[in-house]
């Protein structure tokens, strides 16, 4: 496995996907989820979540058609708290995602009030980590997550 190239293949399709904000690509599936995909030569992934309010969902990146690394995700915005603005401010975040540690945004990232923080463990071999926003110094939003290289072996 080429580990640069993935490193570069999410930078690539993290930058058109969700952060965009632009639902031109999505497919809105039957069960209810929604799937962003995205192809660059041999490089597909799709991103498929469900939400609204809590949303979840995992990111699965295959390389010649073999699953090679995924992420799953699980998040929310606290009660009485306008979802739009909250969810604005995390797409400006996740554009500004450290190319180092392309998972999802920077270790911080601010606009006026709003403050995103992110605090990761691990490689893109193996990682976790937690994204949350406040607003002065209340927590508005978190979320989790974990991923990592997927099917190097043989398994069930």
């Amino acid at each position: 496995m080429d580990i640069e190239a993935l490193r570069q293949f999410l930078i690539d399709s993290n930058k058109a996907g969700y952060a965009t904000g632009e639902a031109k690509e999505w497919i809105k599936e039957q069960d209810g989820s929604t799937t962003i995909p995205f192809v660059l030569g041999e490089w597909r992934s799709h991103d498929n979540f469900f939400g609204g309010e809590p949303y979840g969902g995992r990111v699965v990146v295959f390389y010649a058609e073999k699953p090679v690394w995924m992420m799953v995700y699980y998040g929310y915005v606290m009660e009485g708290i306008a979802v739009d603005p909250v969810y604005k401010i995390l797409r400006a975040a996740l554009m500004q995602m450290p190319d180092e540690h392309p998972y999802r945004g920077p270790k911080e990232y601010r606009d006026g009030t709003y403050r995103y923080q992110n605090i990761w463990e691990g490689t893109l071999k193996d990682f976790s980590g937690k994204e949350k926003i406040f607003d002065g110094e209340a927590l508005i939003y978190e979320a989790d997550y974990r991923g990592g290289l997927v099917d190097r072996r043989s398994g069930l």
